[in-house]
């Protein structure tokens, strides 16, 4: 069994208890499991995964509760299991350009390099752009690949074409039931729970230069295998606190490069459901990513090589640590 985090640093989460789904030596497959600290409750006798439970969420929320107090079923050691992404989402919405600082910090750049403005004046323009965004503005949403997953202490495997492969670390919120045109007020009814989601991106393969009026190439830049490292927890939204409060760490061979609050969003949780919601009906188990800070590798000059080591946390919602690898 590989080591799958340092036992120095087992992945703390708030509340009681948290969900997330193992295998082990012993274990035929991967099992659901009842996270309480160190230890896991297998809950395959009960459910067959996850996503299963979230699918009837108001019902297992509160039994889950009473799980975690007994000592009745199957209990692993969690530094003996290997963590894998939580829960197998059914689609994965994914918001684009939504921290104000990082949004200002890219237009501003091009402002100076493009048309010659000064820092001063080019910042200026930016923060006011960012500003009329949010007051008449809408989200950036665009689908991802579930084959991008992996867990949060998987190896990350470098693509062979491309060579900017950049971090993007971000809250992801968890759906916990069926809805279509929410209303902002009620949309976080919807949540079921939070998780850590690093948005892997390669730079140089995002624009296709021969398809200039198409634009962006989603796929191919944000969905190699191993490009949507998740988890490690699904930790009920409950117990998380304010979740427009959270502090997003990420450190990149022991360098911090991204450190921030989730108060810098430029749209809210609520606004983003309520947005995506107008144009797909958000199911039990749709993985919503919230959108990523300033720092990541494009802001520092600074890409991904094989053998770097990325280290991510989220208040309250654990960690997650990469080692990077090459595919070819």
């Amino acid at each position: 069994m590989p080591d799958q985090h340092p036992a120095h640093a087992v992945p703390a989460h708030a509340g009681p208890f948290a969900l997330g789904t193992f295998t082990s030596e012993q274990a035929t497959g991967a099992f659901p499991g009842l996270v309480t600290g160190v230890r896991v409750r297998d809950l395959s006798g009960l459910v067959p995964s996850v996503r299963a439970l979230v699918e009837d969420w108001d019902t297992w929320l509160p039994r889950l509760g009473a799980l975690a107090g007994s000592t009745d079923g199957t209990w692993h050691d969690l530094a003996a299991l290997r963590v894998l992404t939580p829960i197998e989402p059914g689609q994965i919405l994914q918001s684009g350009a939504n921290y104000r600082k990082h949004v200002v910090d890219l237009v501003a750049a091009e402002k100076e390099s493009v048309h010659g403005a000064t820092p001063d004046e080019a910042r200026a323009d930016a923060e006011k752009m960012m500003d009329e965004r949010i007051r008449s503005g809408v989200p950036y949403v665009f689908l991802g690949s579930t084959r991008a997953l992996c867990g949060p202490y998987d190896d990350i495997v470098l693509p062979a074409l491309g060579e900017q492969h950049d971090w993007e670390l971000e809250l992801a919120l968890v759906i916990g039931k069926s809805g279509r045109n929410i209303p902002v007020d009620e949309a976080m009814s919807y949540v079921a729970g939070y998780t850590i989601s690093n948005d892997l991106t390669t730079r140089d393969r995002l624009y296709r230069p021969d398809l200039k009026a198409i634009g962006t190439d989603w796929f191919t830049a944000k969905n190699a295998d191993t490009f949507l490292p998740t988890g490690p927890f699904l930790v009920p939204a409950a117990f998380v606190g304010d979740p427009g409060d959270l502090r997003i760490t990420l450190r990149h061979n022991g360098v911090v490069r991204q450190d921030e609050s989730t108060k810098d969003m430029i749209f809210d949780i609520p606004r983003l459901i309520a947005y995506v919601s107008t144009t797909t009906t958000l199911r039990p188990g749709d993985l919503l990513l919230t959108g990523s800070p300033a720092g990541n590798g494009a802001h520092w000059g600074v890409f991904l090589q094989p053998g770097d080591v990325m280290e991510a946390e989220i208040t309250g919602l654990g960690h997650q640590r990469n080692t990077v690898r090459s595919g070819q």
